[in-house]
């Protein structure tokens, strides 16, 4: 294993090269937002969806623990989601820097107000223990979960989740933010600031109150 200062110094230039590589796929991957959505309420590069249908599989964490999808792990909360596997060496070890980044600012809400789910793209080859040494390079653990499954399991939620490709080594470096609550999710770029994914998933919490609010009078919209 790698000494840390090593890898992080790697990530650093692999994250430069993956922004020059994937810049073009994430640009096609975003689609113009809705002309009914404020442009001042979302960040740049993000590509409003609206309300997601998760399927509810059961799937297995780095820990070997079995999970659903949808009730263990979205139900009632906010969420990252992120798609990554464990040979991939291009965009997937900047992406596992940023979620890291991004827990470590969340501090004591991750897996309690918000969750961090990875799902591998490559469940064939990605085993639980496989996803558990690779998220230990990043920190990974309470409040970041990192899953695999049966093939037809996690392309159902791929495919769900609209980031289905044929090859793995073709995903685009996408990550799906949104609360379950709000019912509001987003899709944004991967390996941009976890500072600006803290910011998103923070206004889409805030739509929460937004939603809930009284209008004037006392009633209810």
């Amino acid at each position: 294993m790698m000494r840390t200062p090593t890898l992080l110094s790697a990530l650093t230039v692999a994250a430069a090269l993956a922004l020059s590589a994937c810049g073009e796929a994430s640009r096609s991957s975003s689609a113009s937002p809705p002309a009914d959505t404020p442009p001042a309420h979302r960040t740049e590069g993000e590509d409003a969806l609206g309300k997601l249908t998760i399927p509810d599989v059961e799937l297995v964490n780095q820990r070997g623990e079995k999970v659903r999808l949808y009730s263990d792990l979205i139900h009632g909360r906010a969420a990252a989601i992120g798609f990554i596997f464990t040979r991939c060496t291009t965009i997937c070890p900047p992406i596992g820097l940023s979620f890291s980044r991004l827990k470590k600012q969340l501090g004591d809400r991750a897996g309690k107000e918000v969750s961090l789910v990875s799902i591998s793209i490559d469940p064939l080859n990605d085993t639980p223990e496989r996803l558990l040494a690779w998220g230990k390079q990043f920190g990974a653990g309470p409040g970041w979960t990192l899953l695999t499954g049966d093939k037809e399991d996690i392309d159902r939620v791929l495919k769900a989740l609209t980031v289905y490709t044929a090859a793995k080594e073709d995903h685009a470096p996408i990550v799906l933010v949104g609360d379950d609550v709000s019912g509001s999710w987003v899709r944004a770029y991967a390996l941009g600031s976890p500072t600006v994914l803290l910011e998103t998933v923070n206004r889409l919490v805030s739509e929460r109150t937004v939603a809930a609010a009284p209008v004037q009078g006392g009633i209810t919209p």
